[in-house]
């Protein structure tokens, strides 16, 4: 499959997708230290990894989907998932920031609580979305060296986005 780049990268995600769970679950039931350090992996995640993985997708990945459906925008709500994925990353430093200055209130549990799970949530069914209707069509229409230049092009991207 001329797409298994992006399907090794995406399995290699998705450990750090499933500890977004995992941290939620862990609020109320694990110590503020612990939690803190759950969060604090959470947040670097999305912002070292997840968020410039994004950003390549938007600026390499799409356009080749638009291009090859016929259709400019096609792709338009696979990108607010990825805006949405950045609002809910600034609020869970927001709320990093809150425990860092004491205990959560019952309030400001609930609400890192539903920022994780939507993060999981949202991250995992992109996912799935991408791997059951995009890539096949890659695998499809594509070519070697299309695929090559694409991959190149998402890792230019990502790096760009990672400030690097």
């Amino acid at each position: 499959m001329l797409t298994q780049p992006l399907r090794d990268e995406h399995a290699e995600l998705l450990p750090h997708v499933e500890a977004l769970r995992v941290a939620a679950d862990a609020i109320g039931e694990s110590s503020a230290t612990e939690l803190a350090a759950k969060v604090r992996e959470a947040e670097e995640f999305l912002t070292g990894h997840l968020i410039p993985h994004a950003k390549a997708e938007d600026d390499a990945l799409y356009p080749i989907i638009d291009t090859l459906l016929g259709a400019p925008g096609a792709t338009r709500t696979m990108s607010l998932d990825h805006v949405e994925v950045g609002r809910q990353t600034r609020l869970l430093g927001e709320m990093k920031a809150k425990m860092a200055s004491g205990v959560l209130t019952r309030p400001q549990e609930n609400e890192l609580r539903m920022v994780l799970y939507g993060l999981y949530v949202l991250v995992e069914l992109h996912f799935h979305k991408e791997e059951e209707a995009y890539l096949p069509l890659l695998d499809q229409r594509l070519t070697q060296g299309d695929a090559t230049r694409m991959f190149e092009a998402m890792e230019a991207a990502a790096t760009k986005a990672k400030g690097v």
